[in-house]
């Protein structure tokens, strides 16, 4: 099996990492902060002092970090994966960043005689934990069939949608249909809350039809319990939503929705809730009602 090096240990990293490790995998790992590398050492990976210590000793280099510049820091820095990867390698980046930046990174990598994949996922922490993301990727075909068993790992839904940057562009696009579908869940909880309805049971009542989403059916409970612990982050998302509205004005498109979800957000993130979950942008509209969502009874 691939020697696989794994770069960032985070909510969505971390298990990851361990779902490669419980399959066989020689693990290398690194991580900003010491926890998480002593409990995948714990479990039987070894510990890098650095994404070029990393790079060194993998066959295939894993990255999921929190944003372009910080991807770009750990693969082309002074201490980057580009300084020690090998020729037939293959860095497969998981993070969601900038497409731009996506294709110029696999440029100065595929001059090392390397291949890249922009391989970003979606279905949160839990998917990560029970390793049924769905992973969208963007890079040569025969380079994305060479590692289709790693991402069997991590996923479940894993489509191949182009060359170098649809990867990213196609979660783009999931990320525009996740924040307005939450903001269309958020609105339906706040019109029933106000209307005096039993909301569990309208919940219920719509989620099965038209209206069901994966917000509706895993988000909208943990509102009706005031729980806004996050699998999701609100400063994530704004980061891939100011990452949607970048490449929106790059294309010269309007996106009214989008650009509405995304000042909501602010308006958490000035009260200082940007480490809480998505489903806090129920807490917006209940301030413009005068109205809490929650269970009765």
């Amino acid at each position: 099996m691939e020697r696989i090096g794994f770069i960032g240990l985070g909510i969505m990293g971390k298990p990851m990492a361990q779902n490669l490790l419980k399959a066989g995998y020689p693990l290398t790992v690194y991580n900003r902060s010491d926890g998480p590398i002593k409990e995948l050492v714990d479990a039987g990976a070894a510990a890098a002092a650095s994404p070029q210590a990393v790079a060194a000793n993998a066959d295939v280099v894993v990255t999921i970090v929190t944003d372009t510049p910080d991807v770009q820091q750990v693969l082309l820095g002074e201490n980057g994966v580009i300084h020690t990867v090998a020729p037939d390698a293959v860095v497969i980046d998981m993070s969601t960043i900038s497409p731009t930046a996506t294709r110029e990174i696999a440029s100065v990598i595929q001059e090392k005689g390397a291949s890249m994949l922009d391989a970003p996922v979606s279905g949160g922490e839990g998917g990560a934990i029970a390793g049924t993301l769905s992973i969208m990727v963007g890079g040569e075909e025969a380079v994305f069939n060479q590692c289709l068993p790693i991402f069997e790992t991590l996923g479940k839904n894993i489509v191949h949608v182009g060359q170098s940057g649809a990867g990213q562009l196609t979660k783009l696009c999931n990320q525009i249909a996740v924040a307005v579908t939450n903001l269309a869940m958020s609105e339906a909880l706040v019109f029933g809350a106000k209307a005096g309805l039993d909301l569990k049971k309208m919940q219920y009542a719509i989620q099965g039809g038209a209206a069901g989403s994966w917000q509706l059916s895993n988000l909208a409970p943990r509102v009706l319990e005031r729980d806004f612990a996050p699998g999701f982050m609100v400063k994530l998302q704004q980061k891939d939503l100011r990452l949607v509205l970048q490449e929106a004005d790059r294309l010269k498109l309007s996106l009214p929705a989008t650009s509405l979800v995304h000042h909501l957000f602010h308006a958490l993130e000035s009260q200082g809730a940007g480490d809480e979950g998505t489903q806090a942008l129920v807490r917006v509209l209940e301030q413009l009602a005068g109205v809490e969502v929650k269970q009765t009874g």
